[in-house]
């Protein structure tokens, strides 16, 4: 047998070891002992981010690690529910492994499933099975999303489920049309007057136009949680780069007037599609 693959350091059991000795009431540690499901959460979430972080970068070390964390988490939690009494790990594990085998009856059972589109279909018809059984009687399109998305993620889930029953621009042109109507409502309540005194039509209109993004994202087949995350690191770079041009030319970039910074904008813009 694999050496490695015995190491206490690969085994499971060692980082719930590990969690239980941080929770330890006697011997544990203060930060590990005060917190709470409702505090561990957003870590959470966090740690679920930087996964997708490692991926798109393309970074396999990273990744190795950021899954780490994120598989603490899990532990963390469910060392939380241990302590309650509610459940374990052990429960965790069991209760996924039997969820993927109920839910891939073409693979553990005799379904049929031909492709992915119906692998899809079959896993939404197990799940509303599986809520009606519990006594869920929500037959919505739209039932079963989980209010705790990220509203980029739920808004994309709303109109793929919406899609399904027929409900769906048949194209992206007529989204885009939808998305200049929608900046047109939003240009005509900033022309209304302050911000201030008009702040919730504002935001009424402003998320009608982000929903619309959304829905363009969708027909384009883009994650919009991966383009804006690719928008947000592409800024990051070109202000930096702006900041650093500025300290070699011996001026302070915040000092500077709008049009010079937008100059170094364009300078660091077209270096990089001439290195491109």
């Amino acid at each position: 047998m694999n050496q490695a693959a015995t190491s206490p350091a690969r085994d499971i059991r060692q980082l719930l070891r590990i969690m239980a000795r941080l929770r330890d009431p006697e011997r544990g540690c203060p930060w590990d002992l005060k917190q709470t499901f409702a505090s561990i959460a957003p870590y959470t979430v966090e740690e679920a981010y930087e996964v997708a972080d490692a991926i798109d970068r393309n970074d396999l070390d990273d990744l190795k690690d950021e899954l780490g964390d994120l598989l603490l988490q899990v532990v963390f939690h469910a060392q939380m529910a241990a302590e309650q009494g509610a459940f374990d790990f052990g429960d965790v594990v069991g209760s996924i492994c039997d969820k993927m085998v109920r839910r891939h009856p073409h693979v553990f059972a005799d379904g049929q499933a031909e492709d992915a589109q119906a692998v899809a279909a079959n896993w939404d018809a197990i799940k509303r099975s599986e809520r009606q059984a519990a006594g869920n009687d929500d037959g919505s399109a739209l039932a079963g999303i989980a209010p705790g998305l990220p509203e980029w993620l739920k808004a994309g889930k709303l109109q793929s489920r919406a899609a399904r029953t027929g409900f769906d621009w048949p194209g992206p042109e007529p989204v885009l049309a939808k998305l200049q109507e929608e900046l047109e409502e939003v240009r005509q309540e900033f022309a209304r007057g302050p911000v201030q005194d008009n702040h919730a039509r504002l935001e009424d209109e402003i998320g009608d136009l982000l929903f619309v993004c959304a829905n363009l994202a969708r027909h384009a087949k883009v994650d919009p949680g991966a383009a804006l995350r690719h928008a947000n690191h592409k800024f990051e770079r070109r202000f930096r780069a702006m900041e650093s041009a500025a300290r070699q030319d011996g001026v302070a970039f915040e000092q500077l007037s709008l049009p010079d910074q937008e100059a170094y904008w364009a300078r660091v813009k077209r270096r990089e599609q001439d290195a491109s």
